[in-house]
């Protein structure tokens, strides 16, 4: 069926906002061009979008850089702002940005092992509290948050897990009580491998998996464009693979005897310790990382040190198996090592694994580094905030049905494509 005129309007005003959003200004000749429509359509969204204040007049192009064709139209950054929390097990960090992701204020907190669950609430939504006045913001519109542990994939809620501190549960239902916003919360690998798909290694793959290698390990699986979560939210936690080499095996409970033991930091800087390695770590740093970078170091000087050759083939050899494991499965066609000690490792440690990996496998699988390290939660929590607010405003109105605090899965918005306007 036919598109009825306001449903046409709104398809090419949200058409038109996708294209500044990924663009940057655009004249309306500009804007014609790209959507393939009319001039006189083209000039009724732009008047309809900057009646509403989601864009403005921002400067002008051309030659004579006058007149009404020279204008440029961008969107009013200013008219939502957007939160992104990336919650460790002793700290978090918060970043407010702008409708175009610009970062206006950041901040990050320790908080101690032993600290009372409402003590370390009340201390996280104080940080965010904070940067939103630092932001200049009156207020949010949707907050990204990523975090270790489960999340149920009907409610989007973070499932209680062994192993993790009870206020990380309490602040979320905090943030959600507390900050009148949308709160959305992700697995902190699967936002890792979004940021990784959107501005790190992966922005030419589709299909790829990304090992998360930091104080812990997971695995994010992302499938023709789509993060795919599991059933139960479980997917990619890799941390219980069985695999050879760990003495035993994982339980329900514990993952110990998995590949967590053989590739968490603790395992790798006692791996380091036996090859006569060690480094000190940067502040917030997993262990591992250092003694990653630093063996990295030694082994590109001439002539090589054995120990870090050594130590960096085994470690590979480890992060092959898990691999070698989920490319039998999926075969992805490219893995990449994301969190700090893949970024730590770069392109040296990659090339060992994907040489290993070429051994066990017979599927061709290209291993690459990740570019954003543990920074990729946070740039993920970002991109999953945005994609949210701009959902929303960027929609056709809809009818009110009570304040939303929870929106889940914005992680699989997709890019738009030009030239799917409505006439």
């Amino acid at each position: 069926m036919p598109a009825s005129p306001s449903t046409a309007r709104a398809i090419n005003d949200r058409l038109a906002l996708r294209l500044l959003q990924s663009e940057g200004p655009l004249t309306a000749a500009q804007l014609k061009q790209l959507t393939g429509l009319s001039r006189p359509s083209v000039s009724d969204l732009v008047e309809r979008l900057q009646d509403s204040g989601l864009i403005t007049v921002v400067g002008e192009a051309g030659a004579e850089r006058r007149g009404p064709n020279a204008r440029l139209y961008g969107i009013v950054a200013e008219y939502a702002y957007l939160g992104a929390l990336d919650v460790r097990t002793h700290s978090v960090a918060v970043v407010v940005a702008d409708l175009l992701g610009r970062v206006r204020a950041e901040a990050a907190a320790p908080v101690p092992a032993g600290t009372a669950t409402e003590e370390a609430v009340d201390r996280a939504v104080a940080l965010v509290e904070r940067a939103v006045r630092r932001a200049g913001a009156p207020a949010l519109h949707s907050v990204g948050i990523g975090a270790p542990g489960l999340i149920d994939p009907v409610t989007g809620v973070l499932r209680g897990a062994s192993g993790l501190p009870a206020w990380h549960r309490g602040l979320m239902t905090a943030l959600q009580e507390r900050v009148p916003a949308s709160v959305i919360v992700e697995n902190e690998t699967n936002l890792a491998a979004l940021a990784e798909q959107r501005a790190g290694a992966a922005r030419d793959r589709d299909t790829f998996v990304l090992l998360w290698l930091d104080h812990g390990v997971g695995a994010a699986v992302v499938l023709d464009g789509a993060l795919r979560r599991g059933a139960s939210g479980g997917a990619g936690e890799i941390g219980f693979l069985p695999v050879p080499g760990t003495g035993g095996l994982p339980s329900a409970t514990s993952c110990d005897g998995g590949f967590h033991t053989l590739a968490g930091s603790a395992a790798v800087v006692a791996l380091a310790a036996r090859h006569a390695l060690t480094a000190e770590p940067q502040p917030h740093e997993p262990p591992a990382a250092a003694v990653v970078r630093a063996a990295v170091a030694a082994a590109a000087t001439d002539g090589g040190t054995p120990g870090a050759d050594a130590f960096l083939d085994e470690l590979a050899g480890r992060i092959a198996l898990a691999a070698a494991s989920v490319t039998a499965v999926l075969d992805p066609g490219c893995v990449v090592l994301g969190g700090e000690v893949g970024h730590a490792g770069g392109a040296g440690l990659a090339a060992r694994v994907g040489a290993r990996l070429a051994v066990m496998s017979p599927l061709p699988t290209e291993v690459r580094a990740g570019e954003l390290g543990g920074s990729g939660v946070l740039r993920g929590a970002l991109f999953t905030a945005r994609d949210a607010a701009q959902d929303e405003l960027f929609s056709p109105p809809a009818p009110f049905d009570g304040p939303r605090t929870l929106v889940r899965n914005s992680a699989n918005v997709t890019r738009p494509t030009a030239r799917s306007g409505v006439r």
